[in-house]
């Protein structure tokens, strides 16, 4: 069974240096889940990820930049990162363009210059996709701002993959301090913050209207839905009625507009409530590598309890379809 995994990560040699030129006391340090060994993964796109795919037979790697903490730096350098990160990772690609496929790095700061970013890298690079990491400057991506980049991925026909990323420091403040560091940063973050961020960003997109404006826009995004599947009935008794501008139930807006991956869930209850909500078409199988293992997605994969036309749909056919991959 064909493997394609598409939430697996990497980190450009040019953010990685700005990572290393924070650590040294002239700005923010790195994030804590930025740690050594971590980075050294993150770091290489050529023997050891290609080693680890094949230990857990992942066939193909969708791959996409890591999130960041708040860099202290200018939009121009970022728009000059994410060109370098995007051609870096063009390049490997080209180096193994069986095993390797990516998602756009975006300089959000800047929307024009994503929106041209995004064309770029699609039409010359061949990237299948843009990865958007939590809020720009504490702006989801209904704001108005982002209005070319919306448009751009619409023509374009590729989607937007809502990733998490650190919350702002007000709402870290608010809702995470009062503990220990090592206890505060996991919960506003991998156990259990991001997740409901970005549940929220993905209902904001839906009330703002965006995709009455752009009914074709895809959206993607991880962890088994972000809570939203759990949270579907209620969203509808509840949301459904206040929302009178819309054209739709929010839940057909869900369904029909977003495709939620696997990445760093591997036990079947979510799964399976997965399944029952959105169906087979609409879930994507991903291991969040390297911050999760291959082989603890591989296991899983393996022994879902679901049908094998599920798991062939999951495991790779939805990928093939959705980023138009080659079979």
């Amino acid at each position: 069974m064909r493997t394609i995994a598409i939430e697996e990560h990497f980190l450009a040699s040019g953010f990685k240096e700005v990572l290393a030129h924070n650590a040294t006391g002239q700005g923010a340090g790195p994030s804590p889940t930025m740690m050594a060994g971590i980075q050294d993964k993150l770091s290489d796109l050529g023997a050891t990820r290609l080693k680890d795919m094949d230990a857990a037979g992942i066939d193909l790697q969708v791959i996409s930049h890591t999130a960041m903490s708040d860099m202290a730096i200018s939009n121009e350098q970022e728009v000059s990162l994410a060109q370098e990160a995007n051609n870096q990772l063009a390049a490997a690609i080209a180096r193994y363009p069986e095993r390797f496929a990516g998602f756009a790095t975006l300089p959000m700061r800047t929307p024009a210059a994503a929106a041209d970013e995004l064309e770029r890298t699609v039409r010359k690079l061949g990237f299948k996709a843009a990865m958007i990491n939590g809020t720009t400057q504490g702006r989801f991506l209904d704001d108005p701002i982002f209005l070319p980049i919306l448009e751009r991925a619409t023509a374009l026909e590729v989607p937007i993959y809502i990733h998490p990323a650190e919350p702002p420091a007000e709402v870290r403040k608010a809702y995470y301090s009062g503990f220990e560091p090592a206890i505060a940063f996991p919960l506003a973050t991998a156990g259990w913050g991001w997740h409901s961020e970005v549940g929220i960003h993905s209902l904001r997109l839906i009330l703002a209207g965006v995709f009455d404006r752009f009914p074709n826009l895809q959206i993607i995004i991880g962890h088994m839905g972000e809570m939203i599947p759990f949270m579907l009935d209620r969203i509808n008794n509840v949301l459904t009625p206040a929302a009178r501008h819309l054209k739709r139930p929010i839940p057909e807006y869900f369904l029909q507009n977003f495709t939620i991956t696997t990445s760093g869930f591997f036990t079947d209850p979510p799964l399976l409530l997965a399944l029952q909500t959105l169906g087979a078409d609409r879930i994507i199988f991903s291991v969040d590598y390297p911050y999760s293992s291959n082989e603890q997605g591989r296991e899983f994969l393996n022994h879902a309890a679901i049908s094998p036309a599920d798991k062939e749909k999951i495991s790779h056919l939805n990928a093939e379809r959705i980023l138009r991959l080659r079979q």
